[in-house]
């Protein structure tokens, strides 16, 4: 597998002996949206053999970050889009225990479908403030 951008080798490359493995979890892209990160879940098996193979990561399981909808019926069909992604991964033999999907807002969709880790930052440190250019310049 070719990885590219973000991807590159050299970016988790540690010392052998004196850093553990990176637990790592492999981004799966359920919504098809271009503006998200993360393989097609088609591709999954194999970005998980790739990240496998490296001495320096441990694969512990897959994540998404599903389309932001109100709709929950299309919310659980990503989940449960990522969850059988999970499963057919541990058919194959991957030694998976990491399903991780939903954050603050659907985080009860995602545990009806399977998930055994949610991110929750909304929820206990209220709404990111993102900084405007202008605002950044006059900090300088």
């Amino acid at each position: 597998m070719e990885l590219t951008g973000k991807k590159s080798q050299p970016a988790f490359r540690q010392q052998a002996g004196i850093t553990p493995p990176l637990q790592v979890c492999v981004q799966v892209n359920v919504s098809g949206e271009i503006t998200k990160s993360g393989v097609d879940p088609e591709k999954a098996a194999e970005l998980a053999a790739f990240v496998s193979e490296q001495p320096r990561l441990q694969l512990r399981g897959i994540m998404a970050v599903p389309e932001l909808t109100a709709v929950t019926a299309l919310q659980r069909e990503q989940f449960q889009m990522l969850r059988e992604v999970y499963e057919q991964l541990k058919q194959q033999g991957f030694n998976l225990d990491t399903l991780s999907m939903g954050m603050s807002e659907d985080l009860e969709n995602a545990i009806a479908e399977g998930a055994t880790m949610v991110r929750i930052g909304t929820a206990i440190f209220g709404p990111r403030r993102y900084a405007i250019p202008e605002e950044l310049g006059s900090r300088q």
